[in-house]
Formats: structure tokens, C-alpha cells, sequence
């Protein structure tokens, strides 16, 4: 018998707004941990993709959080990424809505003069990326000592990032009497740390992934010469109407995007040093069907949900067996069918090999051979079932999100549609210009392969007027700060190539 979210003892002005969009029943993550959370205790959830980890923990918060004062917000949410904090809260805004409370998010590439403002007039609900944060706290424009509710969401994705320092140095600031609630696809190694130092006696709800939210996925393995590969790629792609490309670094997903495009194949490229504004738009068009094709760098592995993609394709084999689940889950989901290609480039073999290895897949590549590939497919929809389930089906994710689905007018990469609004920056619409604080360009700190955007924890003024990444991309290599490390999404521990034309059998396609 279905658990009803009234059952779960929770608000009515609440259980109103999720029913007027559809949902009543409570999915099991939902089911065994609301009640206990409303109740005061922690909670310590692991549940996979799908499992609606968004509502799990933003209903108590919701139900639960008090009124916040200047600079000192109620509830904080930690979040790894920008996307994903703007999808918790376009998905808690309507039902804090019942209860007149407020929900701030904030995080890397917007103006965080706004932010300021937003918390000297009193925030009850802080949903924020660990780097923004602490730059906020550092300028004295934020304060957690009355933060009494404290979510940490996608931990093991935090770790993954090189956030935990940051996660635990923001925690150390909240009271320690504080309801934490964590939430994680894992819960051993540094998540445990995070457990076992700031929750008490918390309840565990781990949730299995349910067999009938899996389509089929087919799982190919290509080995390609590196001349080739862009046309293999292309080829491919062709027989798809939405597809996401997974590249190894930055620089790989703009040159590959621009191949695509310029191949007649229209596509968007999404990666940490695209603006705030860019990434949004990057998304919308791609949901909304504009661009068939996504390029980007394991940021959007996890931080992005998009509905029915039908192909994943690693243009760059994933640097672990991790990555590599994270990545092909954005096809097959909600019950639909998808693929995953993997382009191995001869060079490559040995890598790819040990990946397969730490996958259980036993080694070994076929030959790419167009003929084999198909002429077209459309994107893959949902049975009348699936459907009919509706809000509450379609946007349960690995980030709990169930918002608008991606061809509604919900949330970013959950709900393409809305991907345009929430905290949506300006940065795109004027000439790429990035209205930062003070009309300043907010550089955030790369230490350790870490994501720009969200990490930094400094926002650095340089009186040049506010520029966007795109345009500090051209500016001369001794303007940025000595002893930088290695680029983010440069996981092989190596230097950053060097500008200027790749070498022969390099990653990036050719000119």
C-alpha cells in the first residue's frame, strides 16, 4: 500500500502544494525517512538515482526551519554544484511558499552583490555551493550560528570534488546542536567521516534502485584511430536525436563542440569555466530540442538530469570505473531504453582496458564500422505508465530533484524549461559580460582539480570592469596567480597542455 505524504505526518499547505502538481505518494527514500526527520533526528540517506532525495530532505526542512535574520540564515543546504543547487531550490520555492518562508541560492559565477542584499534583508532557507559561502562568510555578509537545520546533499559527490575541507570548515560554524541531515549515493570512506564527526545517532535509509526505473542500455566499445574520431563521432550522432558527449577537459568540449557545429551537427558545450548565464543556456537549448547534442566535462555527470537522452557516448574514456556509471546514468532512465559508446583511441587502449577491468566487463574493443550504426532514432519517451505517474516519477534523480521534467518549464537540468530562470545570470545576454559584484570578474581559485565555479573562496575584485570567463580566456597567461594547479577536469596529474595546435595523436581533434 502506497505511504501518502499526510501519512508521513507533513504540513497540509505542503501536501496541497505537491498534489496540485501531482504528487501524493512518497517514494520509499521518502517513506522511511520524512516522518523520523520531522521528528528531530538525523538522518543518514543512500539511495541511487532516481530515488527523490530532493523532497526527502526538503520537506522536514521546509516544515521545520524558522525565521531567518539579516545575514543569518535558518536552514543552510549544501550543494556541490551550481546546477544542482538551483534545482533544490526551484523544487523547495513552492512549498516553502506555503509556510511564507524564503529560499536563497547561492554559488559561483553570479553577482554576489545580490547575495548580499538578499541576506541583510533575512533568508530562512540558504542553499549554497561550499566555495561561494565561505567567500560570503569572509567578507562578514553571512553567519551560521542560527542555522539549527543543515543538509549536506550529494556527499560523496562533495568528496569526489575536494570539497569535504570546506564542508566541514562551514559545519564547524553551525550550532552543534544543529538536525543535520546527509544524503549520498555512498556512505563509506570521507562520507563516513562527515557521519560519524557531525550527525548523532542518526537513522540509516538505504534504498535499492528499483528495477523497473532501468531501461536497456546498450554498452559499446569502439576502438578508433585519433584522425578518425571526430568523423566516427559524427557518425554516430547522426542516428540520434539527443545525445550528451563526454569530454576530459575544458578545452577538449569547446573544440569538439565547435567540430560538431561546424559539421552541421548543432550543439552546446557545458563545462566549469563556462559562465553562469552560458551553462543555463546550454541546457534550456538542449532540453528544449535547439541542440541535439551536449558536450561536457564530468561536471555534468552528476549535476545534470535531463529526460530522455538516448545516447551517451565518452568521446574520452572516463578516468574510473565511477565516472564512467556517473556519466552512461544520464541515458536509460525512468524505464527508457538508451546506449553508451566508448571512443578508444589506439593510444588509449591500455587505460581503457584497466577501466573495463574495474568495471567487470571482460577487455576488448570491436572495430568502428559505420555501416553498423543507425540511420536515425528518435528520442526515447516514456510508456503511458510512466507517464501517468507524472511530477512525481519524472523528477525523482540521483540530485532528488523532481521538479518540471526537461520539456516542461521546471528546473534546469531536471526541467529544461525553467533552465532560463531561477538564479539565472545576465552574462549571455549582453555580449557575454559577467555582472559580478562590484562590476568586477569573480575568479574563484582552482586548487586541485577543483570546479571554478563552485569552489573558490575568494571573490576577487580586479577593477577591469566584469568580464566573463570566455573573455579572461584570452587574456595572457601571466595575469593569472603563480603556483595554479593542474585544470579541473585534468584528472591524468599532468600540467595543462600548452595553447597553441595539439600534437598529433592529442585527445582534441584537429584545427
Amino acid at each position: 500500500m502506497a505511504t501518502t505524504f499526510a501519512d508521513l505526518g507533513v504540513s497540509k499547505g505542503v501536501v496541497n502544494a505537491l498534489t496540485e502538481r501531482g504528487i501524493t505518494d512518497a517514494f520509499p527514500i521518502q517513506a522511511e525517512s520524512i516522518e523520523a526527520a520531522l521528528e528531530g533526528r538525523d538522518i543518514c540517506g543512500k539511495a541511487p538515482t532516481g530515488s527523490g532525495k530532493t523532497l526527502a530532505f526538503g520537506i522536514p526542512v521546509v516544515d521545520l526551519v524558522g525565521n531567518g535574520s539579516p545575514w543569518q540564515p535558518a536552514a543552510l543546504i549544501l550543494a556541490p554544484t551550481r546546477e544542482l543547487a538551483t534545482q533544490i531550490k526551484d523544487e523547495l520555492a513552492p512549498l516553502a511558499k506555503q509556510h511564507k518562508k524564503s529560499v536563497l541560492t547561492t554559488f559561483g559565477g553570479t553577482n554576489i552583490q545580490r547575495d548580499r542584499n538578499r541576506l541583510e534583508q533575512g533568508v530562512d532557507i540558504l542553499v549554497a555551493c561550499p566555495g561561494r559561502l565561505e567567500d560570503l562568510i569572509s567578507r562578514r555578509w553571512c553567519d551560521l550560528r542560527d542555522a539549527g537545520i543543515v543538509v549536506v546533499d550529494e556527499a560523496d559527490r562533495m568528496a569526489d570534488m575536494g570539497f569535504l575541507p570546506a564542508v566541514k570548515r562551514l559545519l564547524d560554524q553551525t550550532p552543534n546542536d544543529r538536525h543535520t541531515l546527509l544524503f549520498s549515493a555512498t556512505l563509506d570512506g570521507d562520507v563516513d567521516q562527515l557521519i560519524k564527526r557531525y550527525q548523532t545517532n542518526p537513522l540509516t535509509v538505504e534504498v535499492e534502485e528499483q528495477v523497473s526505473d532501468i531501461g536497456d542500455v546498450d554498452h559499446s566499445w569502439y576502438l578508433v584511430q585519433p584522425s578518425n574520431r571526430i568523423d566516427s563521432a559524427i557518425t554516430v550522432l547522426e542516428g540520434y536525436e539527443s545525445a550528451i558527449v563526454f569530454c576530459r577537459t575544458r578545452r577538449g568540449c569547446d573544440r569538439v563542440a565547435k567540430m560538431f557545429n561546424k559539421r552541421g551537427l548543432k550543439s552546446e558545450a557545458i563545462h566549469g569555466d563556462r559562465s553562469q548565464g552560458q551553462r543555463e543556456r546550454a541546457l534550456r537549448d538542449f532540453t528544449e530540442g535547439k541542440a541535439r547534442v551536449l558536450v561536457a566535462t564530468d561536471v555534468a555527470a552528476r549535476g545534470i538530469h535531463v529526460d530522455n537522452v538516448a545516447l551517451v557516448m565518452h568521446y574520452d574514456p572516463a578516468g574510473t570505473d565511477k565516472d564512467y556509471i556517473h556519466r552512461s546514468g544520464r541515458t536509460g532512465r525512468a524505464g527508457a531504453d538508451g546506449r553508451v559508446i566508448t571512443m578508444v583511441v589506439e593510444d588509449k587502449q591500455k587505460v581503457a582496458k584497466q577501466l573495463q577491468k574495474d568495471l567487470g566487463i571482460k577487455p576488448g574493443f570491436e572495430p568502428f564500422r559505420a555501416d553498423d550504426q543507425p540511420t536515425k532514432i528518435a528520442t526515447p519517451s516514456r510508456s503511458d505508465n510512466d507517464r501517468a505517474n507524472s511530477d512525481h516519477r519524472k523528477h525523482a534523480d540521483r540530485n532528488g530533484n523532481r521538479g518540471r521534467t526537461s520539456r516542461d518549464s521546471g528546473d534546469n537540468p531536471r526541467s529544461g524549461g525553467s533552465q532560463g530562470r531561477g538564479a539565472r545570470s545576465r552574462d549571455d545576454t549582453r555580449g557575454s559580460r559577467d555582472r559580478d559584484d562590484r562590476g568586477a570578474r569573480s575568479r574563484n581559485d582552482n586548487r586541485g582539480g577543483r570546479d571554478r565555479d563552485d569552489r573558490g573562496t575568494r571573490s576577487r575584485n580586479d577593477g577591469r570592469g566584469a568580464r566573463s570567463r570566455d573573455d579572461d580566456r584570452a587574456r595572457k597567461t601571466s595575469d593569472r596567480p603563480s603556483g595554479r594547479a593542474k585544470r579541473d577536469d585534468d584528472k591524468s596529474g599532468r600540467p595543462p597542455q600548452r595553447r597553441g595546435r595539439p600534437k598529433k595523436n592529442d585527445w582534441f581533434p584537429p584545427e
